[in-house]
């Protein structure tokens, strides 16, 4: 029964570590011979990093092998997962389409490349013994030029049966020698139509304020409650939803324990600001959507009534999902027409 949305997932860290430890093995002589056997390629990939930059270190290792050829093959389980463990209905999902064309080629060339990858990740999603509903979010990305991530934007109002939105991402840290270029990327994005997201106040020092104005949500965000609360108010006005992933803050250093996100979801509450609880990498953190539920739960982070309001959230912030309620609205209607007395009431 899928009940829930992702709206913060990473295809790079999406791959569950068994399932790129099987690929290794089979399609990579030197990290088979790295790691044979497979609690030590585990203990690698999912164990907590120093920094957020350390941590991203790993995504370019999946980028390496999610090609044009091997898409397919890590989208299909990503979705088999994602139905089965996770009760998903509605995912979105984020990458950067450059980052997974063939290096070799020139920079002009690899941008054409980009279109031919987003529709496969597009009609490799669409897994009819799995119905979840999956759109993509393309990342721009602080180490890519201008001109790169320009085409990423265009490349997204182009191909809008796929794409429902654009990000930045590649570390918060890193926008800050180069914030006019991206707040004309965002204003770009938003004369073309498109909706947007981006990776901001997710350490101390990925705080731009210059940005929020172009962002109909904030990719993590935990720093403005933590440490800008008075920022809030505005927020909650403009409908900004927050996209808080737990497990990210302990994997890369960000917090120290998860009770410190007591006070992101309190004054996010108090001042009216929806938060979506995502899962950012659950492959890289071997944690599924409904653990960050339970941990967030059982450590009284927040409880059910808040939950509850965080998983309406995400539907109603999703970028394309087409229903007004989420399915367990639609569900719970269901039931009730099929239910017992009007059944008899019908007869």
């Amino acid at each position: 029964m899928a009940l829930y949305a992702d709206l913060h997932r990473h295809l790079g860290g999406s791959v569950v570590p068994r399932i790129l430890w099987r690929y290794f093995k089979r399609h990579n002589q030197e990290m088979a011979q790295r790691f044979p056997k497979y609690p030590a390629f585990e203990e690698f990939y999912t164990r907590k990093r120093n920094t957020l930059d350390e941590y991203l270190e790993l995504h370019t290792l999946v980028e390496s092998v999610q090609t044009e050829q091997t898409l397919p093959y890590f989208i299909y389980r990503l979705i088999r997962g994602a139905y089965i463990f996770e009760n998903l209905a509605y995912l979105e999902l984020r990458y950067t389409p450059y980052l997974r064309t063939p290096e070799h080629l020139s920079q002009n060339q690899r941008i054409d490349e980009m279109a031919k990858i987003v529709q496969i990740v597009g009609k490799a999603s669409q897994v009819h013994e799995y119905p979840i509903i999956i759109s993509q979010i393309l990342c721009m990305h602080s180490r890519l030029p201008y001109e790169v991530n320009k085409a990423i934007v265009e490349l997204a109002a182009n191909m809008g049966d796929y794409v429902c939105a654009i990000d930045v991402a590649g570390g918060d840290s890193h926008y800050g020698d180069r914030l006019d270029e991206f707040i004309s990327l965002y204003q770009y994005a938003r004369s073309l139509g498109l909706k947007t997201t981006g990776h901001l106040y997710e350490t101390p020092q990925g705080c731009y304020p210059a940005l929020l104005p172009y962002l109909m949500r904030i990719g993590h965000g935990i720093q403005i409650p933590l440490k800008y609360p008075e920022l809030l108010p505005e927020i909650a006005r403009s409908n900004q939803c927050l996209e808080v992933c737990p497990t990210t803050y302990l994997k890369t250093g960000t917090l120290e324990d998860l009770s410190e996100l007591k006070v992101v979801f309190d004054r996010c509450f108090d001042a009216g600001v929806d938060i979506a609880i995502c899962t950012d990498n659950a492959g890289l953190h071997n944690v599924r959507l409904p653990f960050e539920y339970e941990n967030l739960l059982t450590q009284d982070v927040i409880d059910f009534k808040q939950l509850q309001a965080c998983q309406d959230a995400a539907f109603r912030h999703a970028f394309a999902w087409p229903h007004k309620e989420r399915p367990a609205s639609l569900l719970t209607d269901l039931l009730k027409d099929n239910s017992p007395e009007k059944m008899l009431l019908s007869v």
